[in-house]
């Protein structure tokens, strides 16, 4: 069965611990337990802050650089994401539509190769 990304993105000034919402985090708690319900997660997982990540590159001579931070510039990145197994494009795009709401936040929904 196809594998899709369902990933959430935050703004960058968005803080996590300083928005606490309780009834936010109940509604991800049951999309997650629908989920599971369904059969459809695989795997779902929050990021730290972007601040948080390194980018790992190499050059053309095989030398890799570290450095601190995103790899991709913007104001926007992937706070969190669920792996889901599903049917379809469209069956994927439902449970992201219920992420949408449930996270209060844009989603992306990506099909694996």
């Amino acid at each position: 069965m196809p594998k899709f990304l369902v990933a959430i993105h935050h703004r960058d000034d968005f803080d996590a611990m300083a928005v606490h919402d309780p009834e936010q985090d109940r509604a991800i708690d049951e999309l997650n337990d629908e989920m599971v319900a369904a059969g459809v997660r695989i795997f779902v997982g929050g990021l730290h802050k972007y601040t948080a990540a390194k980018s790992v590159t190499a050059d053309a001579d095989g030398h890799v650089t570290v450095s601190d931070g995103p790899y991709m510039k913007g104001d926007e990145h992937v706070a969190g994401f669920w792996v889901l197994e599903a049917h379809s494009m469209d069956e994927a795009l439902e449970w992201g539509r219920k992420a949408t709401i449930a996270c209060r936040a844009p989603v992306e929904v990506r099909p694996f190769h």
